[in-house]
Parts: structure tokens; C-alpha cells; sequence
């Protein structure tokens, strides 16, 4: 359910604005996005765990306040990064 250091790297090199970004709200996004995948698979094999159920819905919420944000803030940034990730079909 967590991502490895490897993978977190390789989101950070992906998605940062600037040499030193690992941090802005992109970076976060996808971050929580990998999150939320490995859950959603983690489910699968796993229907009654209840209490990952309630993590995935707090990353759920914390991704969906980021996203706004970024709508909000950067639009043009906000397409980008729906297209890359594969959000909002």
C-alpha cells in the first residue's frame, strides 16, 4: 500500500516544476495518486478491510482539496497534470 523510495523518486523527477521541487502541489498529487492505485488493487484481493477503506477515503479527500486548488490557482497546470495521470475521464 505504501510506494517505495525508487518509485517516489521517480514521481518527484516527473512531475517537479523546478530542479529542487519535491514538494508543490503536483508532485503531491501524484503522489497521492500512486497511493490510491496501490489501495484500489489492495482491495481486490482484500473486500473486507474496513480500516485501509478509511485511508483511501482521506487520501481520496486530501487529493480532491489539492486538485481544486490547483484548478483554481493554475488551470493550465491542472490540465496537464489530468492528462498525464489519467484523472477525470
Amino acid at each position: 500500500m505504501s510506494i517505495t523510495k525508487e518509485r517516489k523518486r521517480e514521481l518527484i523527477e516527473q512531475f517537479r516544476i523546478h530542479e529542487n521541487d519535491t514538494g508543490s502541489v503536483e508532485v503531491q498529487i501524484a503522489i497521492l495518486t500512486e497511493r490510491i492505485n496501490r489501495l484500489i488493487e489492495h482491495f481486490e484481493k482484500h473486500k473486507h478491510d474496513t480500516n485501509s477503506k478509511r485511508g483511501l477515503l482521506s487520501l481520496v479527500g486530501r487529493r480532491r482539496k489539492l486538485l481544486k486548488y490547483l484548478a483554481r490557482t493554475n488551470p493550465e497546470s491542472y490540465k496537464n497534470l489530468i492528462a498525464k495521470l489519467g484523472l477525470r475521464k
